[in-house]
Protein backbone atom coordinates (compact mmCIF):
# COMPACT_ATOMS: atom_id res chain seq x y z
CA UNK A 1 0.00 0.00 0.00
CA UNK A 2 2.82 2.41 0.92
CA UNK A 3 4.64 1.51 -2.31
CA UNK A 4 1.50 2.23 -4.33
CA UNK A 5 1.05 5.61 -2.62
CA UNK A 6 4.71 6.44 -3.32
CA UNK A 7 4.20 5.68 -7.00
CA UNK A 8 1.01 7.75 -7.09
CA UNK A 9 2.72 10.69 -5.41
CA UNK A 10 5.55 10.55 -7.95
CA UNK A 11 3.03 10.52 -10.81
CA UNK A 12 1.20 13.40 -9.15
CA UNK A 13 4.36 15.51 -9.01
CA UNK A 14 5.09 14.87 -12.67
CA UNK A 15 1.52 15.80 -13.57
CA UNK A 16 1.66 18.93 -11.45
CA UNK A 17 4.84 20.12 -13.10
CA UNK A 18 3.21 19.82 -16.50
CA UNK A 19 -0.31 21.07 -15.87
CA UNK A 20 -0.46 23.39 -12.89
CA UNK A 21 -0.50 27.14 -13.45
CA UNK A 22 -0.66 28.41 -9.89
CA UNK A 23 -2.64 31.63 -9.69
CA UNK A 24 -2.56 32.54 -13.38
CA UNK A 25 -5.76 32.98 -15.32
CA UNK A 26 -7.14 29.94 -17.10
CA UNK A 27 -6.25 31.28 -20.58
CA UNK A 28 -2.68 32.22 -19.64
CA UNK A 29 0.36 29.99 -20.33
CA UNK A 30 0.87 27.19 -17.82
CA UNK A 31 3.98 27.55 -15.67
CA UNK A 32 5.54 24.57 -13.87
CA UNK A 33 5.04 24.09 -10.16
CA UNK A 34 7.52 22.02 -8.20
CA UNK A 35 7.50 20.93 -4.54
CA UNK A 36 9.76 23.84 -3.62
CA UNK A 37 7.23 26.38 -4.87
CA UNK A 38 4.43 25.06 -2.63
CA UNK A 39 4.99 25.82 1.04
CA UNK A 40 3.48 27.15 4.24
CA UNK A 41 0.30 26.39 6.13
CA UNK A 42 -2.58 24.98 4.08
CA UNK A 43 -5.88 25.42 5.92
CA UNK A 44 -8.55 22.92 4.87
CA UNK A 45 -12.13 23.40 6.09
CA UNK A 46 -13.97 20.13 5.51
CA UNK A 47 -17.09 18.17 6.35
CA UNK A 48 -16.73 15.95 9.40
CA UNK A 49 -17.49 12.91 7.25
CA UNK A 50 -14.29 13.62 5.29
CA UNK A 51 -12.03 13.36 8.35
CA UNK A 52 -10.62 9.88 7.67
CA UNK A 53 -9.85 10.33 3.95
CA UNK A 54 -8.52 13.85 4.45
CA UNK A 55 -6.12 12.65 7.14
CA UNK A 56 -4.72 10.28 4.49
CA UNK A 57 -4.56 13.10 1.97
CA UNK A 58 -2.81 15.31 4.51
CA UNK A 59 -0.02 12.75 4.85
CA UNK A 60 0.27 12.29 1.08
CA UNK A 61 0.30 16.04 0.42
CA UNK A 62 2.93 16.81 3.05
CA UNK A 63 5.08 13.97 1.68
CA UNK A 64 4.80 15.42 -1.83
CA UNK A 65 5.36 19.00 -0.60
CA UNK A 66 7.69 18.83 2.44
CA UNK A 67 7.51 22.59 3.01
CA UNK A 68 3.78 22.49 3.77
CA UNK A 69 1.76 22.03 6.94
CA UNK A 70 -1.81 20.94 6.20
CA UNK A 71 -4.17 21.98 8.97
CA UNK A 72 -7.49 20.17 8.84
CA UNK A 73 -10.53 21.93 10.32
CA UNK A 74 -13.54 19.55 10.43
CA UNK A 75 -17.12 20.60 11.05
CA UNK A 76 -20.65 20.67 9.72
CA UNK A 77 -20.48 21.84 6.10
CA UNK A 78 -23.06 24.58 6.51
CA UNK A 79 -21.19 25.86 9.57
CA UNK A 80 -17.86 25.78 7.69
CA UNK A 81 -19.30 27.77 4.79
CA UNK A 82 -20.89 30.30 7.14
CA UNK A 83 -17.57 30.83 8.93
CA UNK A 84 -16.11 31.91 5.59
CA UNK A 85 -19.03 33.99 4.34
CA UNK A 86 -20.31 35.48 7.61
CA UNK A 87 -17.23 35.55 9.85
CA UNK A 88 -14.63 36.09 7.10
CA UNK A 89 -12.50 33.19 8.29
CA UNK A 90 -9.82 32.24 5.79
CA UNK A 91 -9.54 28.76 4.28
CA UNK A 92 -7.35 27.57 1.43
CA UNK A 93 -9.74 24.69 0.69
CA UNK A 94 -13.43 24.28 1.48
CA UNK A 95 -14.77 20.74 1.04
CA UNK A 96 -18.49 20.33 1.63
CA UNK A 97 -20.63 17.22 2.08
CA UNK A 98 -23.24 19.00 -0.05
CA UNK A 99 -21.79 20.58 -3.18
CA UNK A 100 -24.87 22.81 -3.59
CA UNK A 101 -23.78 24.90 -0.60
CA UNK A 102 -20.96 26.34 -2.72
CA UNK A 103 -23.04 27.80 -5.57
CA UNK A 104 -25.93 28.75 -3.29
CA UNK A 105 -23.99 30.36 -0.40
CA UNK A 106 -20.51 31.18 -1.71
CA UNK A 107 -20.79 32.17 -5.37
CA UNK A 108 -20.06 34.73 -6.68
CA UNK A 109 -18.72 36.70 -3.70
CA UNK A 110 -16.64 33.99 -2.01
CA UNK A 111 -15.92 31.50 -4.81
CA UNK A 112 -15.75 31.43 -8.61
CA UNK A 113 -15.82 27.69 -9.18
CA UNK A 114 -16.11 24.26 -7.57
CA UNK A 115 -15.55 20.59 -8.31
CA UNK A 116 -17.64 17.57 -7.36
CA UNK A 117 -15.46 14.69 -6.21
CA UNK A 118 -17.27 11.98 -4.19
CA UNK A 119 -20.62 10.36 -3.46
CA UNK A 120 -22.27 8.81 -0.39
CA UNK A 121 -25.56 7.44 0.94
CA UNK A 122 -27.59 7.63 4.13
CA UNK A 123 -27.68 4.66 6.52
CA UNK A 124 -29.03 3.98 10.00
CA UNK A 125 -26.19 2.93 12.33
CA UNK A 126 -26.31 0.82 15.48
CA UNK A 127 -24.16 -1.52 17.60
CA UNK A 128 -24.52 -5.00 19.04
CA UNK A 129 -25.65 -3.36 22.29
CA UNK A 130 -28.43 -1.32 20.68
CA UNK A 131 -31.96 -2.18 21.74
CA UNK A 132 -33.59 -4.50 19.19
CA UNK A 133 -30.27 -4.92 17.35
CA UNK A 134 -31.23 -8.50 16.53
CA UNK A 135 -34.55 -7.42 14.99
CA UNK A 136 -33.95 -4.18 13.08
CA UNK A 137 -33.79 -4.33 9.28
CA UNK A 138 -34.60 -2.32 6.14
CA UNK A 139 -38.29 -3.17 6.43
CA UNK A 140 -38.97 -2.33 10.08
CA UNK A 141 -36.40 0.31 11.18
CA UNK A 142 -39.04 3.02 11.55
CA UNK A 143 -41.13 0.88 13.89
CA UNK A 144 -38.01 0.29 16.01
CA UNK A 145 -37.19 4.01 16.27
CA UNK A 146 -40.66 4.91 17.50
CA UNK A 147 -40.36 2.65 20.54
CA UNK A 148 -40.28 4.83 23.66
CA UNK A 149 -37.21 3.16 25.16
CA UNK A 150 -35.05 3.52 22.01
CA UNK A 151 -32.65 6.51 21.91
CA UNK A 152 -31.75 7.76 18.45
CA UNK A 153 -30.25 10.88 16.92
CA UNK A 154 -29.30 12.92 13.90
CA UNK A 155 -27.08 15.97 13.51
CA UNK A 156 -28.33 19.56 13.54
CA UNK A 157 -30.00 20.27 10.17
CA UNK A 158 -29.04 23.93 10.53
CA UNK A 159 -25.32 23.18 10.79
CA UNK A 160 -24.70 19.89 9.03
CA UNK A 161 -25.96 18.48 5.70
CA UNK A 162 -26.16 15.01 7.27
CA UNK A 163 -28.77 16.45 9.61
CA UNK A 164 -31.12 17.74 6.95
CA UNK A 165 -30.47 14.64 4.85
CA UNK A 166 -31.57 12.48 7.78
CA UNK A 167 -34.88 14.34 7.81
CA UNK A 168 -35.18 13.98 4.04
CA UNK A 169 -34.66 10.22 4.26
CA UNK A 170 -37.29 9.81 6.97
CA UNK A 171 -39.82 11.87 5.03
CA UNK A 172 -39.15 9.97 1.80
CA UNK A 173 -39.91 6.80 3.78
CA UNK A 174 -43.56 7.85 4.05
CA UNK A 175 -44.21 7.28 0.36
CA UNK A 176 -41.82 4.35 -0.08
CA UNK A 177 -43.36 2.27 2.71
CA UNK A 178 -46.91 3.44 2.01
CA UNK A 179 -47.38 4.99 5.44
CA UNK A 180 -47.75 8.78 5.47
CA UNK A 181 -47.47 8.97 9.26
CA UNK A 182 -43.85 7.75 9.63
CA UNK A 183 -42.29 11.22 9.75
CA UNK A 184 -44.99 12.57 12.05
CA UNK A 185 -44.61 9.66 14.50
CA UNK A 186 -40.82 9.69 14.56
CA UNK A 187 -39.92 13.36 14.23
CA UNK A 188 -42.82 15.76 14.66
CA UNK A 189 -44.10 13.94 17.75
CA UNK A 190 -40.66 14.30 19.37
CA UNK A 191 -39.59 17.81 18.29
CA UNK A 192 -40.79 21.18 17.00
CA UNK A 193 -40.07 20.08 13.40
CA UNK A 194 -43.19 20.22 11.25
CA UNK A 195 -44.10 19.53 7.61
CA UNK A 196 -46.29 21.36 5.12
CA UNK A 197 -47.27 20.24 1.63
CA UNK A 198 -47.90 22.22 -1.55
CA UNK A 199 -48.40 20.76 -5.01
CA UNK A 200 -46.78 17.47 -4.08
CA UNK A 201 -43.70 19.01 -2.47
CA UNK A 202 -43.19 18.50 1.25
CA UNK A 203 -41.35 21.22 3.17
CA UNK A 204 -39.82 20.26 6.51
CA UNK A 205 -39.53 23.26 8.84
CA UNK A 206 -36.38 22.68 10.91
CA UNK A 207 -35.02 26.09 11.88
CA UNK A 208 -35.83 25.45 15.57
CA UNK A 209 -35.73 21.67 16.08
CA UNK A 210 -36.22 21.63 19.90
CA UNK A 211 -35.85 17.84 20.30
CA UNK A 212 -37.59 15.97 23.10
CA UNK A 213 -38.55 12.44 23.96
CA UNK A 214 -36.14 9.84 22.56
CA UNK A 215 -34.55 12.11 19.89
CA UNK A 216 -31.17 13.76 20.37
CA UNK A 217 -29.49 16.29 18.07
CA UNK A 218 -25.77 17.15 17.95
CA UNK A 219 -23.90 19.77 15.86
CA UNK A 220 -21.94 17.23 13.78
CA UNK A 221 -22.89 13.75 12.63
CA UNK A 222 -19.47 12.36 13.57
CA UNK A 223 -20.19 13.21 17.22
CA UNK A 224 -22.91 10.59 17.15
CA UNK A 225 -20.35 7.84 16.54
CA UNK A 226 -18.89 8.24 20.04
CA UNK A 227 -22.38 8.33 21.52
CA UNK A 228 -23.22 5.06 19.80
CA UNK A 229 -20.00 3.41 20.91
CA UNK A 230 -20.46 4.55 24.52
CA UNK A 231 -24.03 3.30 24.68
CA UNK A 232 -25.57 6.77 24.86
CA UNK A 233 -27.54 6.03 21.70
CA UNK A 234 -29.13 2.98 20.16
CA UNK A 235 -29.32 4.33 16.61
CA UNK A 236 -27.89 7.25 14.65
CA UNK A 237 -28.22 8.55 11.11
CA UNK A 238 -24.89 8.70 9.31
CA UNK A 239 -23.27 8.55 5.90
CA UNK A 240 -22.34 5.03 4.85
CA UNK A 241 -18.67 6.01 4.70
CA UNK A 242 -18.69 7.08 8.36
CA UNK A 243 -20.23 3.75 9.32
CA UNK A 244 -17.61 1.82 7.35
CA UNK A 245 -14.71 3.88 8.71
CA UNK A 246 -15.86 3.32 12.30
CA UNK A 247 -16.80 -0.36 11.96
CA UNK A 248 -20.41 0.31 12.90
CA UNK A 249 -23.31 -1.93 12.04
CA UNK A 250 -25.79 -0.25 9.71
CA UNK A 251 -28.98 -0.75 7.78
CA UNK A 252 -28.68 -0.39 4.01
CA UNK A 253 -31.79 1.54 3.02
CA UNK A 254 -33.70 1.34 -0.28
CA UNK A 255 -32.35 3.62 -3.01
CA UNK A 256 -35.61 5.61 -3.30
CA UNK A 257 -34.93 7.01 0.19
CA UNK A 258 -31.14 6.84 0.81
CA UNK A 259 -30.24 9.78 -1.48
CA UNK A 260 -27.67 7.76 -3.41
CA UNK A 261 -29.16 7.22 -6.84
CA UNK A 262 -29.37 9.71 -9.70
CA UNK A 263 -32.32 7.82 -11.18
CA UNK A 264 -34.40 8.79 -8.13
CA UNK A 265 -33.49 12.49 -8.26
CA UNK A 266 -37.06 13.50 -9.12
CA UNK A 267 -38.37 11.46 -6.18
CA UNK A 268 -35.88 13.03 -3.80
CA UNK A 269 -36.81 16.51 -5.03
CA UNK A 270 -40.31 16.14 -3.56
CA UNK A 271 -38.79 16.89 -0.14
CA UNK A 272 -37.33 20.25 0.94
CA UNK A 273 -35.88 21.17 4.34
CA UNK A 274 -36.20 24.78 5.51
CA UNK A 275 -33.05 25.46 7.57
CA UNK A 276 -31.43 28.54 9.08
CA UNK A 277 -29.15 28.56 6.03
CA UNK A 278 -31.99 28.43 3.53
CA UNK A 279 -34.16 25.83 1.84
CA UNK A 280 -32.39 22.60 0.86
CA UNK A 281 -33.96 20.37 -1.76
CA UNK A 282 -33.23 16.66 -1.47
CA UNK A 283 -30.94 15.36 -4.19
CA UNK A 284 -28.27 12.68 -4.61
CA UNK A 285 -25.40 13.09 -2.10
CA UNK A 286 -22.40 14.60 -3.84
CA UNK A 287 -19.41 16.30 -2.21
CA UNK A 288 -17.89 19.51 -3.57
CA UNK A 289 -14.71 21.53 -3.05
CA UNK A 290 -13.32 24.95 -3.94
CA UNK A 291 -10.57 27.42 -3.09
CA UNK A 292 -12.35 30.37 -1.42
CA UNK A 293 -11.52 33.86 -2.62
CA UNK A 294 -10.19 34.78 0.83
CA UNK A 295 -7.61 31.97 0.84
CA UNK A 296 -4.24 33.00 2.27
CA UNK A 297 -2.39 30.25 0.39
CA UNK A 298 -4.54 29.78 -2.73
CA UNK A 299 -1.79 28.16 -4.82
CA UNK A 300 -1.35 25.38 -2.27
CA UNK A 301 -5.13 25.04 -1.93
CA UNK A 302 -5.42 24.53 -5.67
CA UNK A 303 -2.73 21.85 -5.62
CA UNK A 304 -4.49 20.11 -2.71
CA UNK A 305 -7.70 19.93 -4.75
CA UNK A 306 -5.68 18.74 -7.75
CA UNK A 307 -4.44 15.84 -5.60
CA UNK A 308 -7.95 15.27 -4.23
CA UNK A 309 -9.53 14.76 -7.65
CA UNK A 310 -6.55 12.95 -9.16
CA UNK A 311 -5.48 9.31 -8.83
CA UNK A 312 -4.26 9.67 -5.24
CA UNK A 313 -7.49 11.24 -4.04
CA UNK A 314 -9.69 8.80 -5.93
CA UNK A 315 -7.78 5.88 -4.40
CA UNK A 316 -8.11 7.35 -0.90
CA UNK A 317 -11.82 8.16 -1.20
CA UNK A 318 -12.65 4.72 -2.59
CA UNK A 319 -10.69 3.03 0.18
CA UNK A 320 -12.67 4.98 2.80
CA UNK A 321 -16.07 3.91 1.46
CA UNK A 322 -16.81 7.13 -0.43
CA UNK A 323 -16.99 6.37 -4.16
CA UNK A 324 -15.15 9.07 -6.12
CA UNK A 325 -16.74 11.06 -8.92
CA UNK A 326 -14.39 10.24 -11.80
CA UNK A 327 -13.72 12.38 -13.59
CA UNK A 328 -14.60 15.12 -11.14
CA UNK A 329 -17.27 17.57 -12.23
CA UNK A 330 -16.12 21.13 -12.84
CA UNK A 331 -18.41 24.15 -12.54
CA UNK A 332 -17.92 27.87 -12.88
CA UNK A 333 -14.57 29.36 -13.87
CA UNK A 334 -12.56 26.20 -13.30
CA UNK A 335 -8.79 26.93 -13.08
CA UNK A 336 -6.64 25.71 -15.95
CA UNK A 337 -4.74 23.58 -13.44
CA UNK A 338 -7.83 21.40 -12.97
CA UNK A 339 -9.17 21.28 -16.52
CA UNK A 340 -7.43 18.03 -17.42
CA UNK A 341 -8.99 16.29 -14.39
CA UNK A 342 -12.57 17.52 -14.69
CA UNK A 343 -15.54 17.10 -16.94
CA UNK A 344 -16.54 20.76 -16.94
CA UNK A 345 -20.09 21.93 -17.49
Amino acid sequence: MKQMKSILITLFLVFAAVFLCGCTGQDEPVSPITPSTISGVVTVFHAGSLTAPFEELEAAFEAAYPGTDVQLVPGGSTKMVKEITDLDKSADVLASADYTLIPSLMMPDYADWYVTFAKNRMVLCYTDDSLFADEVNADNWYTILEKSDVAWAFSDPNLDPCGYRSLMTIKLADAHYGDNTIFDRLVSANSAITVTEEKGVYTIHATSPDPKGNIQIRPKSVELVQMLESGGLDYAWEYRSVAVQNNLKFIELPEPIDLSAVQYASTYATVVVDTAGGKMTADPIVYGATVPKNAENPEAGLVFIQMLIGEIGQDVMDGQGQPPVAPAGGYGTVPAALKALTASS
